[in-house]
């Protein structure tokens, strides 16, 4: 974990190659900011019909870790904010879930 999914309203859903930019910087900041081990890392766009609210809605989920205090997570959803303004040119609203590793089951 993190997963970080970015909801972009369907009409304003940009070229493969600014997702692709977006990706690379998202896994960028996944591994150094939150220091996520690359295969626990998922980037994920799903195309939806806004109803009201920003263009994008970025949800990330992520397990809770001693290094990443709410100071960290401020930093990092700030740095997630302008990746998404600086690559698709979009406002995003951004919230953080945190999980503990107790309660995360995965498979895969």
């Amino acid at each position: 974990m993190p997963n970080v999914t970015l909801y972009v309203e369907s009409g304003a859903m940009p070229s493969d190659e600014s997702l692709e930019a977006l990706t690379d910087q998202c896994v960028e900041l996944c591994t150094s900011t939150l220091q996520a081990a690359l295969e626990n890392v998922h980037i994920i766009y799903v195309s939806v019909r806004k109803g009201r609210g920003h263009p994008v809605f970025a949800e990330i989920l992520f397990r809770e870790e001693p290094f990443r205090p709410p100071a960290v997570m401020g930093h990092f959803m700030q740095q997630v904010s302008d990746a998404v303004m600086d690559t698709i040119g979009l406002t995003a609203r951004i919230r953080c879930f945190s999980f503990s590793k107790q309660h995360i089951h995965a498979l895969n």
